[in-house]
């Protein structure tokens, strides 16, 4: 006998809201699997917090449908909906010590004053903070309101967290540190989360599946590894992860191979990660880390189309360093991630060096595409 399949926690059909003649967000349509770590990425504008919002309830949608556990929110009150938020501001209350900030949404709902204060104890255990429930929110670091405010609203046992770019008033340190914190929060609570965030660094090491939005509508849905590594559009080529844009014509095209020749006349391989016709204008985008150093060509992998360029500017940023070549013939910029190895820490401006990338790591588009 099979096993039944578990609903979706949420289902958002054929969504659209508009505001005067602007289509915020654009008959979308898509479900989020119970206990699952769901993100929607895209740039200011696109229309991810007003997607939240619908969720939530602070705004109806013109058309479409949404259903939490399989039931449609259609006319349902924010504060009757099966969902909590938390916000970047985090909205604590000063006044109040941690328990209380914990227990408030209890209070709310009439829980008796016992039962509050042992619950908020124990979800403050949960999150790590147990000996705080009576200090008072200005006596804790940024990460431990973080916190708070997340065990304020897992005390109520919704079915959907959902939360707004909440790392986003963070340093860095802290919110490389949080991101780590909030995954192994959602696994062990096994609550729904549903993220929205500009980052997409955020996206892929805290989500099991990313939406990216663009202009109201998904361009691609899927898992990091996908989205970073088969990227649908140019948009997601472009804007999940560090790239290579290269625009030419594809002045070949052999099976999924496609020969691209940029207005310089500089000639690269990729592969065609959509149909791509003979002589069509295309984008080719090549990620940093996809390419090879070499002082001699002889140092590349065999088989990969050898370029040859001279340095132009070292890029250091510990794990991410990075140099900038000018392609000698065409001067075309081209950025390639360095090896943790250290071998190529003696690089110079102007030292002339090869280069390669296996075509079957690019991504090749026809021009004119989605991008934002």
């Amino acid at each position: 006998m099979s096993t039944p399949v578990a609903a979706p926690d949420l289902e958002v059909v054929s969504a659209v809201k508009r505001f005067a003649d602007h289509t915020a967000v654009d008959a979308l349509s898509f479900s989020v699997a119970r206990g699952s770590f769901f993100s929607i990425l895209g740039p200011s504008g696109c229309g991810k917090t007003t997607l939240l919002r619908m969720i939530a309830g602070f705004i109806q949608p013109d058309e479409g449908d949404i259903l939490i556990g399989g039931r449609s929110m259609g006319g349902v009150a924010p504060n009757r909906r099966p969902v909590n938020m938390v916000f970047q501001q985090l909205a604590l209350f000063p006044m109040m010590s941690v328990g209380e900030n914990v227990a408030f949404g209890l209070a709310r709902r009439g829980v008796g004053r016992a039962e509050r204060t042992q619950k908020a104890a124990a979800m403050l255990e949960r999150v790590g903070l147990g000996n705080a429930a009576r200090k008072k929110v200005d006596e804790l670091s940024g990460g431990q309101r973080q916190r708070v405010a997340i065990a304020r609203s897992l005390v109520l046992e919704p079915t959907l967290l959902l939360l707004d770019e909440p790392l986003g008033a963070l340093d860095l340190k802290l919110r490389e540190h949080m991101k780590i914190e909030l995954k192994q929060l959602q696994a062990a609570f096994g609550t729904t989360f549903v993220y929205i965030t500009h980052d997409q660094s955020e996206a892929l090491v805290l989500s099991d599946h990313v939406g990216v939005m663009n202009r109201g509508r998904f361009e691609q849905l899927g898992t990091p590894q996908q989205l970073y590594y088969e990227p649908a559009t140019p948009f997601v080529a472009g804007f999940v992860g560090a790239n290579n844009r290269i625009a030419g014509r594809a002045s070949a095209v052999d099976g999924n191979e496609v020969q691209v020749t940029t207005p310089e006349g500089w000639v690269i391989r990729t592969r065609a990660s959509a149909p791509v016709a003979a002589g069509a204008p295309v984008e080719a985008f090549v990620r940093p880390e996809a390419a090879t150093l070499g002082r001699t060509p002889a140092e590349l992998p065999p088989g990969q189309p050898s370029h040859v360029g001279e340095v132009e500017s070292l890029l250091f940023d510990g794990a991410n360093s990075a140099v900038l070549l000018r392609e000698s013939a065409t001067r075309f910029e081209f950025r390639i991630a360095l090896p943790q190895t250290g071998r190529y820490a003696d690089l110079k401006v102007g030292e002339r060096i090869h280069f390669s990338f296996d075509p079957e790591r690019a991504a090749c588009f026809p021009a004119g595409g989605s991008h934002g």
